[in-house]
């Protein structure tokens, strides 16, 4: 597993709580935001996993609604328990992300 990989996937829940906040959203297009946003291709073998846990833990919800282009698709949905849940990622984020940056760039911030 690279660096990266390993990185990404202790922040990859906040991102995708992130994009569903903001619209009800299906699989490949959740895949086709996070590859817009810069994170690179993420594949479907992360992404499926990843909404799979958030839906356990009830921070989103699905449904199944008709495609124009096809077969029906997953939507998914952030709830309530969800937004809590991204409000305090959001807030550890930015608490750590400084002083890690510092660390990493031996004591010189960026700003």
């Amino acid at each position: 597993m690279s660096i990266r990989t390993q990185l990404l996937k202790g922040l990859l829940d906040a991102c995708v709580l992130s994009i569903i906040k903001e619209k009800e959203i299906y699989g490949y297009e959740l895949s086709q935001k996070l590859l817009d946003s810069g994170l690179g291709n993420i594949s479907e073998g992360t992404i499926y996993p990843v909404l799979l846990r958030l839906q356990k833990k009830e921070l989103i919800t699905s449904e199944m609604r008709e495609s124009e282009l096809g077969p029906k698709r997953k939507y998914y949905f952030i709830t309530a328990q969800g937004i809590q849940a991204l409000d305090e990622m959001i807030e550890e984020w930015n608490t750590i992300q400084g002083p890690i940056t510092e660390l990493l760039n031996g004591g010189q911030t960026f700003e």
